[in-house]
């Protein structure tokens, strides 16, 4: 038990404690998240963003209408544009499918014309065409030697055609050939097309292998600069026998092609770039080069220059370069972008070179063109079934292609329609955005090292 003189120290400190006076709050310049309430009943800040939000929190009517609907705007903007970043990323994907399918359609295109190229005569435009004698190697040397008697080339072809190999006279112990008979192709037409592009002063040229052994040794000048008519290839075939000038084309003075050769091919053909046009796609009906359509039999494949270099990277590359075949005029003329050595079409049409066209039909048919050879791979079941392959692989991405082309127009048809859409709708916001400016979010700044 305590003592009333005990009791009394507890008393006056509960007293002194309650007298304690706690100072009512300050007015605040601005709200603070925790009176929003508060804020709201003053006149003065009714109308404020603020004001809309506690009315938001306490579910009392919003006495700002325009600042709801200012927020309406807002979220209808950011949906209209988060419509449009799925839209671009849905071009941007399908651009990339498409651009995919061309590549693969434009390598599947060359790969079906090398092959085609190697199949030759059965894929020619005349495929059942069998062999005839007036087209064979044979003939073609008989009809220079007929034809053609007192010319260089018909002295080349009685040696080195109907002479002994070890017999042959020393001015033509380098002579490779008459070009009429160094090459091969698969069709009639072809031949026909290729020996007018070349003409026949051309086509009855000699081809040497060297200059000092070769070229020189097919003529030789008296004291006064005359030619010397018993030496030389004059001599071989007698006093008087030839006539008229002839041409002279040595191997090892040619500029080679130095490119790459397609792989595996015992030709050797040369893996040119084919022609594009402007939309990256080979043009219809383009069949291959002219170089590459040579066939070289094995004996001449064999005759090397000094550099190693074979007779369709230096005699067959000089005389038709990057000359394209193609199926028809039209064909050619549709190609005319991307023609830049010149053209030839299996009907007659022929552009010697970039912007030299040739015009009317031939008059008299060549009497002096390329045989034509009756050569298939070996392996010809092998290549026709991967020729087969491929064309299916193509079909097949052409129809994918197809199927994309109008999904991606489609998409950017919408693209542009919701892109009005938001220009527009920005365009009503604006008045709204003036009135209720957006504060900028600060940026950091960035310390200086």
């Amino acid at each position: 038990m305590f003592s009333p003189n005990q009791q009394m120290p507890a008393v006056h400190a509960q007293a002194k404690l309650l007298s304690v006076q706690v100072p009512s709050p300050s007015p605040s310049p601005s709200p603070t998240p925790t009176n929003y309430a508060a804020a709201a009943q003053n006149d003065s800040y009714s109308h404020s963003p603020y004001a809309a939000a506690a009315n938001v929190i306490h579910g009392m009517p919003n006495p700002n209408p325009a600042f709801s609907h200012a927020e309406s705007l807002v979220s209808s903007s950011k949906k209209l544009e988060d419509e449009l970043l799925l839209l671009g990323r849905n071009i941007k994907d399908h651009e990339e499918n498409i651009e995919y399918l061309k590549t693969q359609i434009s390598s599947l295109d060359d790969q079906i014309t090398d092959i085609q190229v190697t199949l030759g005569k059965k894929h020619s435009s005349s495929p059942h065409m069998t062999e005839d004698k007036d087209l064979s190697e044979q003939a073609t040397v008989e009809h220079i030697m007929q034809h053609h008697n007192k010319s260089a080339a018909s002295i080349v072809c009685q040696f080195k055609y109907h002479g002994a190999h070890d017999d042959h006279p020393a001015a033509i112990k380098d002579v490779v050939g008459v070009v009429a008979t160094l090459g091969k192709v698969y069709d009639d037409k072809l031949s026909r097309l290729l020996s007018e592009y070349l003409g026949v002063d051309t086509m009855l040229a000699l081809v040497c292998m060297t200059y000092d052994d070769g070229v020189k040794a097919l003529e030789t000048y008296d004291t006064e600069g005359a030619v010397s008519k018993s030496c030389g290839i004059y001599g071989v075939g007698g006093s008087g026998f030839m006539e008229g000038r002839f041409n002279v084309i040595c191997l090892e003075n040619l500029r080679p092609y130095v490119g790459e050769f397609m792989a595996d091919d015992p030709q050797r053909r040369l893996a040119l770039v084919k022609p594009k046009l402007p939309n990256d796609r080979s043009p219809p009906g383009f069949l291959g080069f002219a170089v590459n359509m040579i066939h070289i039999d094995i004996p001449h494949l064999s005759s090397l220059t000094s550099n190693g270099y074979g007779l369709r990277e230096t005699l067959f590359y000089s005389l038709f370069s990057r000359l394209q075949v193609y199926r028809s005029r039209a064909h050619m003329l549709q190609a005319l972008p991307c023609i830049s050595d010149g053209a030839i079409s299996l009907d007659g049409g022929i552009i010697r070179t970039n912007g030299v066209f040739v015009f009317g039909n031939m008059e008299k048919e060549m009497d002096v063109r390329f045989a034509i050879s009756s050569y298939l791979p070996e392996n010809l079941v092998e290549i026709e079934n991967k020729l087969k392959e491929l064309k299916w692989e193509k079909e097949t991405l052409v129809e994918t292609l197809q199927i994309e082309e109008p999904i991606l127009a489609n998409i950017r048809y919408t693209f542009e329609f919701k892109k009005q859409d938001f220009v527009r709708f920005m365009a009503q916001c604006s008045p709204y955005a003036m009135q209720y400016p957006v504060p900028a979010t600060p940026r950091r700044s960035t310390p200086r090292s």
